[in-house]
Parts: structure tokens; C-alpha cells; sequence
């Protein structure tokens, strides 16, 4: 006796959970089976290393403001070939040397890939990107929009 109410009663008195163990079951299999996949990286990253030393690592920066030239390590570079000459030449200095780009957000994404394509024709392939942290936004900043409420 499965139930005390006679069939045919429409009225569903219990919830049969097999099914459904048996789904979770296999989706907890899958999930460990995929996970070595998800934690594997796609793309592989060249990360500096962390040292106790005191060596302190010079890094090659070049500033790109929305207006005006290029900047590199605060001297102005108004053209690519400049840019590619100093890279050069700190190369030679410091074989190991990393590249830093700082671009303004109003910079086309144009001058940032030809920045980086000149990087790599002189030789320095280490190239990060620096970003700054976003401004805090001001307390108590009143909108400028007509109609907007106080």
C-alpha cells in the first residue's frame, strides 16, 4: 500500500526526489571533472617574479596624454621613430628591461597599439599597461543637469 488515498484522485501526495539526487549527482561529476579545465589559464602571462632582494627593477615608462607628445621617462618623444630610437637605447642598457604604457582614456586605441608596436620593434617585448586608481567621487557634488533635483 503506496497510499491511502483511492487512485485516480489527480491529488499528488508525495514528491519521488530520486530524479532529481540522481541530476545533482551528475552535475557535481561534471563539475569536478571540468574544473582542472577552468582553472588552467588560456592565455599565458609573463608575471614578475617576487624577490627578498634589494635590487630595485627600472622599468622603461611611456606616458601617453589625450594632447600633446608622447612621453618618455618624463622627456618628451614627438614621434614614433624617437620613441623607437630611446627604447632602443635603454634596451642596450638593460637587456631585462620592462616596458610601462600609461594612456590617457581619451587616447585612440590606435596610438596605444602603434606605441606598442614600436615598443616591440625596439626590442623590448616586457610591456605592461599602468592604470591609476579612479578618483573617489566628491561628497556632496550637486548635479549640473537642468531640471535635476537638488
Amino acid at each position: 500500500m503506496a497510499s491511502q488515498q483511492p487512485p485516480g484522485d489527480g491529488l499528488i501526495v508525495g514528491i519521488n526526489v530520486t530524479p532529481m539526487v540522481d541530476i545533482m549527482l551528475v552535475l557535481l561529476i561534471i563539475f569536478i571533472v571540468t574544473a582542472k579545465i577552468i582553472v588552467t589559464p588560456a592565455v599565458s602571462m609573463d608575471l614578475p617574479q617576487a624577490s627578498q632582494t634589494e635590487q630595485v627593477q627600472v622599468v622603461f615608462s611611456v606616458i601617453l596624454p589625450a594632447r600633446g607628445a608622447t612621453l618618455v621617462d618624463g622627456e618628451p618623444a614627438p614621434d614614433l621613430a624617437d620613441l623607437q630610437r630611446l627604447a632602443a637605447a635603454a634596451r642596450a642598457r638593460d637587456p631585462e628591461l620592462r616596458a610601462v604604457i600609461h594612456a590617457d582614456g581619451d587616447v585612440p586605441h590606435r596610438r596605444v597599439l602603434e606605441t606598442l608596436d614600436a615598443l616591440k620593434q625596439a626590442g623590448l617585448t616586457r610591456v605592461a599597461f599602468g592604470a591609476s586608481e579612479p578618483a573617489p567621487p566628491r561628497v556632496g557634488a550637486a548635479s549640473t543637469r537642468a531640471g535635476a533635483p537638488p
